[in-house]
C-alpha cells in the first residue's frame, strides 16, 4: 500500500501504511482462494458474469475487483468489465513462480494464527505456530497433505529464484555425490545435478515429502542420477558422499537440533568432504534484508533463526565442523562451506 515515493511521506504515515499492509495480503488471499485470474484468464469478464463461479454478490464482486484493479492486478476494460494485467496474470494456477500457491499459504488462517503470537515467540524464544496449533508446524503439515502439497509448492514460489544463483556462483565440478538433506521435492538438487554432468545426487526427507519428487526429477531429465531416500534427518543421513546439501533447514530448528542435524552430516561425509548450507546470511549493519524479516517467521514458525557470518561460525564449530568460507550468490541466499575441523 506503500508508494514509490514513500520516504517523502511524515513517519507517521509510513507507519499507518505499513500497518495497512495485512489488508491487502488478505484481499489476495481471497482472490487466489476463488480463482480470480484463471476466471479472466480468457479475456475481460464482468463481476456478474463470475459472481456465481466464485461465490460472490455481484456488486461487492465488482467492488473487490474495482480495489484490484487499484493495486495493480486488474485493470478497467470499460462496460464494467475488468482484465488482468501482467501483475495479475502471475496469480493464475501453474502460472511460473508459484505465487497463487504461495499467496495461498503465507495468506491462510492457519498461518496467520502462527504470526499472531508473536509477541509470546519474544517473550519465551518458543513457537508461535505450535502454542497455536497444538503442535510443530511440520507435523502440522504432515496431517494436512493438501497443505503440505501448497507449502511445497511455495517453497519452489519464495526460493525459486535460487537455484540457478547457486549454481552460477558455487563450483561443484569436485562433487561426485551430492546429498540434498531435507530438499523437499528436489528443486535445487535437480537444477545441480544438471548443470554438472559428473554429478549423482541423493535426494533425502521424510516418506511423504519425497513420493512428491518423481515428477519433478523425470521433467528435469536427471531421474538416472539423482535418487530419492526417505527417512529422518534427525535420526541419520545417508552416509559415504562427499557433499552434504543443507538449503534452508538449519534456519528452521532450534540450537541444540541443528547440531544433531550437522552432527549427522559430519560423521557421513568422506575424507576431505564438505558441509553446504544455502540461507539467507544476514548483514552486520542495518541495511534491509529479507533475511532479517525472515528471522521473525523462522521464530514464530518452526523456532528457528537466520545468522550472520559469525553465529554460523560459532554454530559450525560447537557441531565439530570448520567455516571455510562464505560464497555470496546473485539470489539473497549465500553458500555457507564448512569441512570437518
Amino acid at each position: 500500500m506503500t508508494p514509490p515515493d514513500a520516504e517523502t511521506l511524515p513517519p507517521h504515515v509510513q507507519l499507518i501504511q505499513m500497518s495497512m499492509g495485512h489488508w491487502v495480503s488478505w484481499m489476495l488471499f481471497v482472490a487466489a482462494e476463488m480463482g480470480l485470474a484463471d476466471r479472466l484468464a480468457d479475456g475481460p469478464r464482468r463481476a456478474d458474469e463470475i459472481a456465481g463461479a466464485a461465490d460472490a454478490d455481484p456488486v461487492l464482486l465488482h467492488r473487490f475487483m474495482r480495489t484490484l484493479s487499484g493495486l495493480g492486478i486488474l485493470a478497467a476494460d470499460g462496460d464494467g468489465a475488468f482484465r488482468l494485467t501482467p501483475l495479475g496474470a502471475a496469480l493464475r494456477s501453474g502460472a511460473p513462480g508459484s505465487a497463487r500457491a504461495s499467496i495461498l499459504t503465507t495468506g491462510s488462517p492457519w498461518w496467520r494464527r502462527g504470526f499472531e503470537q508473536l509477541h509470546y515467540s519474544l517473550r519465551t524464544g518458543k513457537s508461535g505456530f505450535e502454542k497455536a496449533m497444538g503442535m510443530p508446524i511440520f507435523d502440522w503439515l504432515a496431517q494436512h497433505p493438501d497443505q503440505m502439497s501448497l507449502f511445497n509448492e511455495t517453497m519452489i514460489g519464495i526460493h525459486g529464484g535460487e537455484p540457478p544463483a547457486v549454481v552460477a556462483a558455487y563450483d561443484f565440478s569436485g562433487v561426485k555425490t551430492l546429498v540434498d538433506v531435507g530438499g523437499g521435492t528436489g528443486n535445487l538438487l535437480t537444477t545441480i545435478v544438471a548443470a554438472n554432468p559428473g554429478l549423482t545426487g541423493i535426494l533425502f526427507d521424510q516418506p511423504h515429502v519425497v513420493r512428491e519428487a518423481g515428477a519433478l526429477i523425470e521433467a528435469r531429465g536427471v531421474a538416472g542420477r539423482v535418487r530419492t531416500e526417505a527417512g529422518s534427518f534427525f535420526e541419520h543421513v545417508p552416509a559415504g558422499a562427499d557433499a552434504y546439501l543443507l538449503s534452508h533447514i538449519i534456519h528452521d530448528w532450534t540450537e541444540p537440533l541443528c547440531l544433531r542435524i550437522l552432527g549427522h552430516c559430519r560423521d557421513a561425509v568422506t575424507a576431505g568432504g564438505r558441509v553446504l548450507i544455502v540461507e539467507m546470511v544476514l548483514p552486520d549493519g542495518d541495511e534491509p534484508h529479507p533475511g532479517k524479516l525472515l528471522d521473525m517467521m523462522m521464530l514464530v514458525g518452526p523456532g528457528g533463526q537466520e545468522r550472520t557470518v559469525d553465529e554460523y561460525a560459532a554454530l559450525l564449530a560447537k557441531a565439530g565442523l570448520r567455516l571455510s568460507r562464505v560464497v555470496p550468490t546473485a539470489s539473497p541466499v549465500s553458500v555457507v562451506e564448512a569441512v570437518v575441523a
